[in-house]
């Protein structure tokens, strides 16, 4: 498929995946993307509903259902990938919210964020590359699509 007929999303994924060569970055990526993802959907939970017509979380399920409608319009299947993602971590940081309350879930979300963070700037000092958004912030929501799809094509799934 040339560049000229390949959706968006084609686009984004040869960008990102240009910047993301080396086995180990990619391993590394897999396992701190997911993580960050987790951990900016637990920072997110922490902020306080505003009024009282709206639940602890507010602020993380606007957060996802707005990054939602930007999968979706790139890959309806990367859309609902992501739903299942955001499904899952949302009730992981709901959970642990009731568990651990506001504070501790805070601070677990903030080291989370931290380690994620240096993995990837590890990655990217093995890979010899700069991260990506570094070019362009669309690149943070890019990411976790690229990594959802390198799972979509080891279980031959098209996304």
């Amino acid at each position: 498929m040339d560049s000229t007929s390949a959706r968006p999303i084609d686009r984004w994924f040869a960008s990102y995946s240009g910047d993301h060569r080396n086995a180990t970055n990619q391993l590394i990526h897999v396992v701190c993307v997911p993580a960050i993802v987790w951990s900016v959907i637990a920072l997110l939970w922490c902020i306080p509903a505003p009024g009282t017509w709206f639940r602890d979380g507010f602020w993380a399920g606007m957060a996802m259902f707005a990054t939602l409608l930007f999968y979706y319009r790139a890959s309806r299947r990367i859309g609902l990938g992501m739903l299942v993602m955001f499904v899952v971590f949302g009730l992981l940081a709901r959970t642990l919210y009731a568990d651990l309350g506001r504070t501790s879930l805070l601070w677990l979300a903030v080291a989370v964020f931290a380690v994620a963070w240096i993995g990837q700037f590890i990655g990217h000092k093995l890979e010899g590359r700069r991260p990506s958004f570094l070019t362009d912030l669309t690149y943070l929501l890019i990411g976790p699509a690229w990594v959802l799809a390198k799972l979509y094509r080891k279980l031959g799934w098209a996304y």
